[in-house]
């Protein structure tokens, strides 16, 4: 039985107590590995260790941080089949449909950091002053606080790690601790690329213990993380004063209009409900259909949901695989309940299939006469679940996909343009797919949510997030 250690300051390091916890997959019930359950000392030795690496990191040239982001994009391909082996067994998606490409997602992050670090271009700006020449530089923050999730464990990592490596920082990474293994071994590919020592620190254990300890230490000047809005804002808080760049989550409408194409709607709406058994923060959540469709959409979603092959994730012909956690298996039960006592209808699916060596395999569902008032709704549901609700007009679909405290990703389908430009500017989300399904996003493209919604803070991808992970400072010279 493997047991992991921290890697800090280029070496892998026992926790301090010697405490392990098991990582057991989701898929099969093993256990695959006995963890090391970090603390506030590990989380602090991991952070000094930082510390000690940001003037090195500083001091590279930005050719010089390319060429280290294309080493470990290497790394992690020549790694491609155990790292997604790994990501099979202890996230549970499906080996051939999924989980090779979150690693081929993940070593694309690190090589489009690369170029863009090389041309994040900045200003020379004209003065009043005849004296003075006043231009601007970005420059890494120093050590950044990284905390990331278990949905995607590979490439949301790759999303903070590479921009904030390339831009020059030092990093502390907590990982959810559900996934750590494939941290753990996402972060052997990474020791391979020759970092500086203390370039890239991970720390293993609960958030709420060492996530929160490298947040609020007063040795980190910045903080990435992706998760729920309840433990962003409480990572806002304890934050308070650093810049953060946060994304949390969404509970993305999909508005199918009457004069859209109803096979492109609902081949991209099945997509977005069923990718990742639906554990994804852009997932199609909520599908507002108008009556003139209705009924052709939900048998078209039906369709698609009974043509997942749910099953065991290594398998070649499996689509979906089991729901990671226990909770959110429950999460997706308490939703399908709620609607039902509710009076809404299960079309297809509705609860947890049998015959599996786990309990945590969703059948993929379609509910059908949803409203307002459910938890479907009001929440992010974060499984399986297809939720159809009927909308009689454009306002209306404008304003019940507006009734959410949530705004990261919705999308519309229509032959109009001017309808498509009406709700492309209208829609209060942080992006809006036209014909397309809502998890459709690309590495360089900015992600994140509206304003006055509790789907985060800043803009992740490409010089996006480079941006946010530096600091921009303002030069002024006097020439006489």
């Amino acid at each position: 039985m493997q047991e992991t250690k921290h890697f800090i300051g280029g070496s892998w390091i026992a926790a301090g107590a010697r405490q392990t916890f098991a990582a057991v997959s989701p898929a099969t019930g093993d256990v695959l590995a006995q963890i090391a359950q970090g603390d506030v000392a590990d989380a602090d030795a991991a952070v000094r260790a930082a510390s000690a690496a940001r003037g090195v990191l500083a001091k590279m040239t930005a050719w010089e941080r390319a060429r280290m982001c294309l080493r470990i994009a290497d790394a992690i391909e020549a790694r491609k089949p155990a790292l997604a082996r790994t990501l099979t067994l202890d996230q549970g998606k499906p080996y051939h449909a999924e989980a090779l490409g979150e690693v081929e997602h993940a070593a694309a992050s690190f090589r489009n950091c690369a170029e863009q670090i090389k041309w994040l271009e900045t200003a020379v700006m004209p003065v009043e002053a005849p004296s003075k020449r006043v231009f601007s530089i970005r420059q890494p923050r120093g050590v950044y606080a990284i905390v990331t999730p278990w949905n995607f464990p590979y490439m949301i990592a790759a999303e903070y790690l590479a921009p904030g490596l390339a831009a020059g920082n030092a990093i502390v990474w907590v990982p959810a601790p559900t996934t750590s293994l494939c941290a753990v071994e996402l972060t052997r590919a990474i020791q391979e690329a020759d970092l500086p020592p203390g370039a890239l620190n991970l720390v293993t254990g609960p958030g709420p213990v060492v996530g929160d300890a490298i947040v609020a230490h007063p040795g980190t000047a910045g903080v990435g993380f992706t998760g729920s809005p309840a433990t962003g804002e409480q990572i806002a808080r304890r934050a308070a004063g650093k810049p953060c760049l946060l994304e949390l989550g969404g509970n993305g409408p999909t508005i199918i209009l009457d004069d859209a194409d109803l096979d492109t709607a609902a081949a991209a709406t099945a997509l977005g409900c069923f990718f990742n058994a639906g554990q994804v923060c852009c997932a199609t959540e909520r599908i507002l259909v108008h009556p003139a469709v209705h009924d052709a959409v939900v048998e078209k979603l039906a369709e698609r949901a009974r043509a997942v092959k749910l099953g065991d994730p290594l398998a070649e012909g499996t689509t979906m695989g089991p729901l990671n956690n226990e909770p959110t298996a429950e999460k997706s039960d308490r939703h399908v309940r709620d609607a039902v006592e509710r009076g809404a209808t299960i079309v297809v699916g509705g609860k947890r299939a049998s015959g599996f060596a786990t309990s945590l395999y969703y059948q993929p569902t379609v509910i059908d006469g949803m409203t307002t008032e459910m938890a479907g709704h009001r929440e992010e549901t974060f499984g399986p679940v297809a939720k159809v609700m009927t909308v009689a007009s454009d306002d209306e679909a404008l304003r019940i996909a507006d009734d959410s405290d949530l705004g990261l990703v919705s999308a519309v389908f229509t032959r109009d343009l001017k309808r498509a430009f009406r709700f492309s500017e209208a829609l209060r989300t942080g992006i809006v797919v036209v014909n397309d399904f809502t998890d459709y996003w690309e590495l360089h493209i900015p992600f994140g949510g509206a304003s006055g919604k509790r789907s985060g803070i800043g803009r992740i991808g490409g010089r996006h997030a480079l941006m946010e992970m530096t600091d921009l400072k303002t030069i002024v010279l006097d020439v006489g």
